[in-house]
């Protein structure tokens, strides 16, 4: 087996090297650099604006290029953290909290080199992770039916929904959100139309660009809006100063692994964001360090860790979503979109049916990455000018493109239209507290959980034991069972400790 995975992945690079997929594959790069960069802007909202740019590719390189615009933001927004306190995507929250303060002591060019290290170790270590465990779903491919597959769509569902930021119940509550807004358009099976009211244009389903952007681009933007600058700090960073030295590389080595396991681990877990995988290698990070003291205030170890457990992610996330079908974020599920966009069912088949897209995309990762070094180390002076656009230029800019990209998907003003209603509830739903992430998850799942159980029943004549009958089914559904108790547990747990606690402060205000 390891035999047939060298010879893929040696076909996987013909197909990654071939000059117009080489081309994607850097200009998905490049361009997620510069949104990871750029303050209010991440991978969501640039693979949302170039989503309609893949309509009129071939399905390789334009899987490729959406795939660089996802890791290049991934070193992007890590720039910005460390150079500038600002976290311009949410991962690299905690890269900041010893990121700057290592900038301030002079050592910023240090931190940005040992992340770029970081990035690459964690990639290439997601990669070979892909290709020696992917191949193994290929064997199972017929042991999915279609009582397996809603099995595990169910559950990728309710991971996305239960394990997202925030309130369980307000995850729950925007995955049947999202489950609602994949029904309109047309039955598949039936060939009526559902919940169009009246509007033609909705015949089609919904969407997916305008959604997405509208939820994650422009509902964003009106969240910032009263933004109107950001100056920069002047921040300047040579060559030489991005070279650590052996004290901080070996200083860095263990960190850097366990961030890594930590990524890969929450990798293969449908619905854990990176966010929550950065935060996690942070804590234990200062948890084991003999001198938890230090973190906070120019840790090298505060930035390894998270940044490699980043990346690792990353590149793990692929699995779930290529081989089963299950995104593992907001993200994955926008890519999951793309691919069906182009013809393309995710599954364990995939893999065999379309070994150019899927041994392409792996090779394209290392090239990616080396890509991210050689683009990176000359450019980052260019990167810390970009972080001083006011934000009264980026915004009308990138609605603009937005605009233009949601028209020339279907060249239709009602499709502009969606964008904006979109981005209206998305920005009310944000200012509440309510996590928009699942939306895009019950709409790219929804339909197909949907087709897969009808299809189950039908072939079991109606009888609802057949999810409990099949080994696999039966496997899914009691971890879908217990992540459902589970939440209730820790919500009851949490409910009690609160109670206790007011009655503890209730006593305390009594005896005094």
């Amino acid at each position: 087996m390891i035999e047939q995975s060298l010879l893929d992945l040696w076909y996987g690079f013909g197909v990654a090297l071939e000059p117009h997929n080489l081309m994607w594959s850097f200009f998905g790069v490049l361009v997620g650099n510069l949104i990871g960069v750029l303050p209010g802007m991440g991978a969501l909202s640039a693979i949302s604006m170039l989503l309609p740019l893949t309509y009129t590719l071939h399905p390789v390189p334009a899987i490729l290029m959406l795939a660089g615009i996802f890791y290049g933001s991934q070193y992007g927004g890590a720039i910005g953290a460390i150079l500038l306190n600002l976290p311009c995507h949410p991962p690299h929250a905690v890269t900041c909290l010893d990121g700057y303060p290592m900038t301030k002591q002079g050592k910023g060019g240090t931190a940005l080199g040992i992340t770029m290290i970081a990035s690459f170790f964690a990639a290439s270590f997601g990669i070979i992770v892909m290709i020696f465990a992917s191949p193994l779903l290929v064997k199972m491919a017929f042991e999915f039916g279609p009582t397996e597959i809603f099995s595990i769509m169910l559950l990728g569902l309710l991971a996305g929904g239960t394990m997202s930021r925030g309130s369980p119940l307000k995850g729950v509550a925007m995955t049947i959100i999202g489950l609602l807004i994949g029904v309109v358009g047309t039955d598949v099976n039936s060939g009526t139309l559902r919940f169009t009211f009246g509007f033609v244009e909705l015949s089609d389903k919904i969407e997916l660009v305008a959604l997405a952007l509208g939820l994650f681009g422009v509902a964003d933007f009106l969240k910032s809006v009263n933004r109107m600058h950001i100056v920069g700090s002047g921040v300047k960073v040579r060559l030489r100063d991005m070279r650590p030295s052996k004290a901080e590389l070996k200083q860095a080595f263990f960190p850097m692994l366990r961030g890594t396991l930590i990524g890969t681990l929450f990798g293969a877990m449908p619905g854990t964001g990176p966010t929550i995988t950065t935060f996690i290698a942070y804590a234990v990070e200062k948890k084991i360090s003999k001198t938890p003291e230090r973190f906070g205030h120019g840790a090298l170890e505060g930035v390894a860790s998270p940044e490699a457990s980043s990346h690792s992610k990353t590149q793990v996330d692929f699995i779930p979503t290529m081989s089963l079908g299950i995104p593992g974020d907001a993200v994955m599920a926008l890519i999951l979109g793309a691919l069906m966009i182009q013809g393309i069912q995710p599954g364990p088949q995939l893999i065999s049916e379309h070994a150019d897209l899927f041994w392409g995309l792996i090779a394209s990762f290392w090239i990616g990455n080396v890509l991210l070094v050689v683009l990176n180390v000359p450019l980052i002076g260019l990167w810390v000018k970009l972080l001083q656009v006011p934000y009264r230029y980026l915004f009308p800019s990138a609605l603009f493109f937005i605009a233009v990209g949601v028209y020339s998907t279907n060249n239709a003003l009602f499709d502009v239209g969606e964008v904006l209603a979109f981005g209206i509830f998305g920005a009310i739903l944000i200012a509440l507290d309510f996590p928009v992430a699942p939306i895009l998850l019950g709409y790219v799942l929804g339909p197909m959980v949907e087709e897969n159980f009808r299809r189950a029943l039908l072939l079991s004549r109606g009888d609802m034991m057949v999810f409990l009958q099949r080994p696999i089914s039966l496997g899914f559904m009691i971890v879908c069972a217990l992540l459902v108790f589970g939440q209730i547990f820790f919500a009851m747990r949490a409910s009690m400790r609160e109670s206790v606690r007011k009655k503890e402060a209730g006593a305390r205000l009594d005896t005094v």
